[in-house]
């Protein structure tokens, strides 16, 4: 029994085609598509229409929880659970509180960014039905190619292979699940 068909795959030539491809492939309506390139291509997501990360978000909600949770921890056991005098000092001394409270925010802030990275980024992901395709391996070396996949609204194989060659493909081809 033949695999379900994945996508359309398309190569260009250059990061400078790929950016124009990513406008009209953009423009065209498509929804579920991706661009591949060996580096980053500046502004590649303004072209993709891609909406801001929300990863700045995840990191400010972790370092805030650190912060929060080093202070109270530190307030709760000097001042309530095992409160010492020491030198005439009071009990809820926050300066002496600060050292922890500013390492547990970085803490936790960076395991944000690299938990919320590997999240949003669905990584790891040992398997991708492009892996299939032998002229997608030099896409790692020299090779630039968007992927639209048959789970877009407006995927028709003949169409969307006519628009990627109008825009400027090299090569096209369908990929199998």
């Amino acid at each position: 029994m033949p695999d379900a068909p994945f996508g359309l795959l398309a190569q260009f030539p250059s990061p400078t085609s790929l950016y124009r491809a990513c406008e009209q492939v953009r423009d065209a309506g498509y929804r579920v598509w991706d661009a591949h390139s060996p580096f980053p291509v500046h502004g590649l997501e303004r072209a993709m229409g891609l909406r801001p990360s929300r990863l700045p978000w995840i990191v400010l909600i972790m370092a805030l929880t650190g912060m929060g949770g080093a202070f109270l921890l530190q307030s709760w056991v000097h001042a309530v659970d095992y409160p010492l005098v020491i030198s005439g000092k009071p009990f809820l001394s926050w300066q002496a509180f600060v050292p922890v409270t500013f390492e547990a925010t970085i803490l936790f802030g960076a395991l944000g960014a690299v938990f919320g990275m590997l999240h949003l980024n669905r990584l790891p992901r040992h398997y991708h039905s492009l892996f299939r395709s032998e002229r997608f391996e030099c896409v790692t070396d020299d090779g630039f190619f968007i992927s639209i996949e048959t789970a877009d609204p407006r995927y028709d194989e003949q169409k969307t292979r006519d628009l990627l060659l109008q825009i400027g493909a090299t090569h096209i081809e369908l990929v199998e699940d």
